[in-house]
C-alpha cells in the first residue's frame, strides 16, 4: 500500500516541484533571483501585470505573502514602486534596470535546467508532457474553485 500512495501523481509531482526548486534556485541565486520570484518578475517583464494585487493574481498567491515578496524583492534592488497616479492608495511596481538587465540570463538558466531534467524525452514527449501538466493544473484549479 506505501509504494501505491508513493506513485500517485500528486506525491511524483511534488517530489518532481522540490527538484526544480533546488536546481532552479542554486542556479538563480548567484544571480540575485529567488525562484519564488519568479512569476513577478516574469509578470512585471512582460507587462502582465504592475500592482500589488494584479501580480498576486498572476502569481496564484494571497496578498500578504505578495507583500512580503515585493518588500524583500524591493530591499533588494529588484522592483521599484511609485504612486499610482489614478489610486493614490495602489503603487505601481517596476523591474529596475539592474534586474532587467539579468533577466535574459536568469531566463537561459531556467531553459538550460529544464533541458536538463527532460533529458531522453523525445521533442514530442516533452510536449505531452507539458500539456498534461497544463490539465492537469487546469482540473486542480476548476477543483479549487467549487469548493
Amino acid at each position: 500500500m506505501v509504494e501505491d500512495v508513493l506513485s500517485t501523481p500528486g506525491h511524483l509531482i511534488s517530489l518532481a516541484a522540490r527538484g526544480f526548486a533546488r536546481l532552479s534556485e542554486a542556479r538563480l541565486k548567484p544571480l540575485g533571483f529567488g525562484v519564488g520570484q519568479l512569476p513577478v518578475l516574469v509578470a512585471l517583464q512582460e507587462d502582465a501585470a504592475n500592482t500589488q494585487r494584479d501580480l498576486a493574481r498572476f502569481a496564484r498567491v494571497e496578498q500578504p505573502p505578495m507583500a512580503q515578496m515585493l518588500a524583500r524583492m524591493e530591499r533588494d534592488g529588484l522592483i521599484k514602486r511609485t504612486a499610482d497616479p489614478a489610486d493614490g492608495r495602489s503603487s505601481r511596481v517596476a523591474l529596475t534596470t539592474s534586474a532587467r538587465e539579468r533577466m535574459p540570463e536568469a531566463i537561459a538558466t531556467l531553459f538550460q535546467g529544464n533541458g536538463e531534467a527532460l533529458e531522453g524525452f523525445t521533442d514530442a514527449e516533452a510536449r505531452q508532457f507539458v500539456g498534461l501538466l497544463q490539465r492537469l493544473i487546469a482540473n486542480l484549479d476548476r477543483i479549487a474553485a467549487t469548493r
